[in-house]
């Protein structure tokens, strides 16, 4: 058996696998994010521990004899948190949050240095780990002068679970402070935000041992002291490994809290100019590039707190048949946008609202502005130097087979839906604990799933929906100086 642990925003999930890659059994802990300030987003990184204790303890209860031949353990990871630790590994201060946007000015002021873009191939955004640190510098220097180590938050896990300060390429792209061609760190941008490389964990790939299980923990939950914790991954390429996209031309659409557009490449190619992330990948030798929207499935979920409605009954008010766009647009920039405005700043609108604009006319122009929003990402990594095909359709939001319609007509691509089954990044996670464990070849082992439909784009719809593209496009400059 081989365990999978992915540290999500919302929770934490256990997902058991045998040799096979079958899914045994999973257990899942909750987590809430505190927002203190406009803008911030952190969590208590005591909190992670206890999810993640909630879900072994819930895999214990259903799987004991299978928990207990557990021989690898893989982690995935929610990106870019800044876990500050003192000499003692004490947690200094709440995590700050990949979502977390205080650190716009600091993440400009590194962003101006063109050594970040070079090094990283990376625009030097707000949620990165770095920009953190120099908020955190300026605004709580005491706590800075205590800092020993800077962990992301799967790493933190790691710690925990092995008493290792170590994380992996794929995670640690996403920090600013990674020669992402080289995948190494980079000490030239680790001093300027007043850092070495004592500040940081040790690195391996992915599909590395890296570290093994203390034997307290191995103890209380019914497994061998010692087996290997992989290095893992962040949790887009995780979820990469667990759909199989790792060769190049594989790509999917990721509807989750936040939604990501992600192209796996054989080669490093940046191109930060457009606001894609270029990052190393889980797999050794591999990249990966991504177009990121802050508010995918926050946008729906934000609608259904507004109209006392769930986000199933919202989207079942829009019946199977997509509809041509209704003039009604919507801006899905809740907490700011990455890719391709890199504006931490900008604020979601409505626009075209009259007074026959209904709930289901909302619904459906939110539906239609997350799609949208993917499509910038999609002109994006063709100006980085991909083109793609098709894309497979993972998240939550991926049940909506009316927003998947959307989705395939705005890019006007093949959206392929996977067979039943988890092939998210607690899987993926899995799949790296079993190569770590077992030496397998990762190609083998990250293979992509069977599809179950394919949903093409609907050409009767194509004409319009290119227009209100277009309506879409235009907005965000014209609204750009009176919402910021």
């Amino acid at each position: 058996m081989y365990l999978g642990l992915d540290l999500g925003t919302s929770g934490v999930k256990a997902l058991l696998i045998d040799d096979d890659q079958k899914v045994i059994g999973s257990g899942h802990g909750t987590l809430d994010v505190s927002r203190p300030h406009p803008g911030w987003s952190e969590q208590d990184p005591a909190h992670w521990i206890e999810a993640c204790e909630a879900a072994i303890a819930e895999l214990k209860a259903s799987h004991p004899k299978e928990l207990a031949a557990v021989k690898g353990i893989g982690l995935s990871g929610q990106m870019h948190g800044a876990t500050l630790l003192d000499q003692s590994d004490k947690v200094l201060r709440p995590c700050i949050l990949w979502n977390d946007t205080r650190s716009h000015v600091e993440a400009a002021a590194l962003d101006a240095d063109p050594r970040f873009r070079k090094l990283t191939g990376n625009i030097v955004f707000p949620g990165f780990t770095a920009p953190k640190l120099a908020w955190v510098k300026e605004h709580e220097a005491r706590i800075f002068a205590a800092v020993a180590k800077v962990l992301l938050p799967k790493d933190y896990l790691r710690l925990w679970l092995t008493g290792e300060h170590i994380s992996e390429m794929s995670d640690s792209a996403g920090t600013s402070w990674l020669d992402v061609g080289k995948r190494r760190w980079a000490p030239e941008l680790l001093a300027a935000t007043s850092l070495d490389e004592n500040h940081m964990p040790s690195l391996v790939e992915g599909t590395a041992k890296a570290g093994g299980l203390r034997g307290e923990l191995a103890s209380k939950w019914g497994v061998a002291a010692g087996i290997p914790v992989a290095g893992g991954a962040g949790d887009n390429a995780a979820s990469a490994c667990g759909m199989g996209t790792v060769g190049a031309g594989h790509a999917f659409v990721s509807l989750g809290t936040s939604g990501v557009l992600f192209a796996a490449n054989a080669s490093y190619l940046p191109n930060p100019e457009s606001a894609v992330h270029t990052f190393c990948h889980a797999l050794p030798d591999t990249w990966h590039q991504m177009g990121v929207i802050l508010s995918a499935t926050d946008s729906l979920n934000w609608l259904s707190e507004i109209t006392g409605k769930s986000a199933g009954d919202l989207t079942g008010e829009l019946g199977d048949t997509l509809k041509a766009p209704t003039g009604v647009s919507f801006l899905p920039y809740l907490s700011g946008e990455r890719t391709p405005h890199n504006d931490s700043a900008i604020r979601g609108s409505f626009t075209g609202l009259a007074h026959q604009s209904s709930r289901a006319v909302l619904t459906q122009a939110v539906l239609e502005g997350v799609a949208f929003a993917f499509r910038d990402s999609l002109e994006a990594l063709k100006t980085a130097g991909t083109t793609l095909s098709r894309v497979t359709a993972i998240g939550g939001g991926s049940r909506s087979r009316y927003w998947l319609k959307a989705i395939a007509t705005a890019l006007q691509l093949p959206v392929d839906i996977p067979a039943d089954g988890d092939f998210g990044a607690a899987f993926g996670a899995a799949r790296l604990g079993l190569i770590a464990a077992t030496g397998a070849d990762p190609l083998a082992v990250c293979t992509a799933p069977a599809t179950d439909a394919t949903i093409e784009p609907e050409a009767r719809l194509g004409g319009a929906f290119a227009d209100a593209y277009q309506r879409y496009r235009a907005l965000y400059p014209a609204i750009r100086a009176v919402t910021a």
